[in-house]
């Protein structure tokens, strides 16, 4: 296992820490964690006799109508009224069906849904397991309806900041899926992803690097008659490389990725024209070493941009969005190689694609008429490189504001900085770094590059409290010391 602070973590626990905490706030599309595709929201069932309780009794219909609401919120994504009506779910379900009920777990697994949405982990881990303990009384510890509110629970531990027992929780749904479907089964995938994430959480990316070979040999066995059908798995594991920093193991999934397009269509399928634009820009990461001489990728990403382009143009009905991106990244490419004249002749093109009607004009404003990262580097979220093992309230929230111009070259210029607090002064330049180092697809003003200045970065941070008291006991002591001195 590698220590958290290995430099060759930085980027993939960056994108790890938005996945477990701001994402997973944003709405439950976004979520990198197992929401809504691994914790579906349970089906009640039709409900028996209600026990006497001595109370006023609940009506199934009423029941019912009020699950119906909760539904509609989830639909809607709006989850503080979603807990609320979850919580209102609960209590009648308890009083109808008694607290150590199989509808009485459900009720709590769907509560804790909508807590970890909402950013209260703690809850969600109390009420997932809860649901958990609920259903192997009524069911047994190796029922297959243990797996759902498991996947849950180990997303809200990824959350809370204890990928240690996101682990744990992850293996236990792996293991019963072992037993109810067989050690092959295709529907473990989901979990093993996220047993990956929990794995580079703690540091272990040998571990991470297991389970995604793992996943890859379960799609390869699954789609052995359906070579095509690898496609998605293959894109997917690419993805997770690219996360992790494998630029070559990144590069030779997505080769083989156009090699299957390549046998099982032609060499002229759109289906191409994804894998190649992403390698093409996984290229933006890496340097070739050639005979001792660090290269550029100049000679080895553009072929990839190109071939994607023409592929797209040349293709019958072919999307005119998707068009727009292909191109769009060929004069990216140009861009970040500083061939500016090629990039302003293609983005020009594009413009005016984008400019025969409204819909391709509400594209242009999305696409043209502002700056867009093309290169960019994860930053650290933790100041001391990680967080395993610490609940998420162990930490204070710092800030650093960066306001910069963008260049119509895509060049970052005029950078400001500012922090809060100002005594990380190491994170401070970390972020001043990247950002002088990143590159933009330039504001387009007609169709032409320009300068777009007033840009804001501001990157979250988590500090703990003793670290900056520390910080400040020392430069209190250097003060002290050079008052001291004749």
């Amino acid at each position: 296992m590698r220590n958290i602070t290995d430099p060759s973590l930085a980027v993939l626990l960056v994108l790890l820490s938005m996945a477990a905490s701001g994402q997973e706030q944003q709405s439950a599309d976004d979520l990198a964690s197992p929401l809504d595709q691994t914790v579906p929201v349970a089906e009640e069932e039709t409900a028996p006799e209600a026990p006497e309780t001595g109370e006023q009794p609940i009506s199934e219909d009423e029941m019912l109508r009020e699950f119906a609401r909760f539904r509609d919120l989830m639909d809607e994504r709006n989850f503080d009224e979603a807990d609320i009506s979850a919580k209102r779910v609960v209590e009648m379900t308890i009083k109808f069906y008694g607290p150590q009920s199989h509808e009485a777990a459900k009720a709590l697994n769907n509560l804790a849904i909508v807590q970890h949405n909402n950013g209260q982990y703690a809850a969600a881990i109390q009420n997932f397991t809860a649901a958990i303990e609920i259903l192997e009384v009524v069911r047994d510890r190796l029922n297959e309806e243990l797996v759902n509110p498991l996947r849950g629970l180990g997303a809200a531990q990824l959350g809370n900041g204890r990928p240690d027992l996101a682990a744990a929780s992850f293996g236990r749904a792996t293991h019963i899926t072992h037993v109810n479907e067989g050690p092959h089964n295709i529907e473990q995938v989901e979990i093993l992803e996220s047993l990956a994430e929990a794995r580079v959480r703690l540091g272990d990316l040998d571990g991470a690097r297991e389970t995604l070979d793992r996943i890859y040999a379960l799609n390869v066995r699954h789609f052995e008659d359906n070579i095509l059908g690898l496609l998605p798995s293959l894109m997917r594991r690419a993805e997770w490389q690219h996360r992790a920093g494998y630029y070559n193991d990144e590069r030779a999934t997505y080769r083989r990725a156009i090699r299957i397009i390549e046998t099982g269509a032609d060499k002229d399928d759109p289906r191409l024209i994804e894998p190649l634009i992403a390698l093409g820009r996984s290229y933006y990461y890496f340097e070739a070493v050639i005979d001792g001489t660090r290269g550029s990728f100049a000679s080895t990403g553009e072929a990839y941009f190109k071939r994607a382009a023409r592929i797209a143009e040349s293709a019958e009905d072919y999307p005119w969005l998707d068009l727009a991106n292909a191109r769009l990244a060929l004069a990216d490419f140009y861009v970040t190689n500083e061939t500016h004249n090629r990039a302003r002749s293609i983005y020009l093109e594009v413009w005016n694609e984008l400019s025969l009607d409204e819909d391709r004009m509400n594209m242009r404003r999305e696409l043209l008429e502002r700056p867009i990262p093309i290169r960019e580097e994860a930053l650290p979220r933790y100041t001391r490189g990680g967080a395993e093992g610490k609940p998420a309230d162990s930490f204070q929230t710092g800030t650093i504001r960066v306001d910069y111009t963008v260049s119509p070259r895509g060049r970052v210029t005029n950078i400001r900085t500012e922090a809060q607090p100002i005594e990380f002064t190491d994170m401070q330049r970390m972020v001043h770094r990247e950002i002088r180092s990143r590159v933009f697809r330039p504001l387009l003003v007609d169709g032409v590059p320009a300068e777009s200045d007033n840009q804001v970065f501001t990157h979250e941070f988590f500090y703990e409290d003793s670290e900056l008291e520390e910080i400040r006991s020392k430069k209190a002591t250097l003060e002290q010391q050079k008052a001291e001195s004749p």
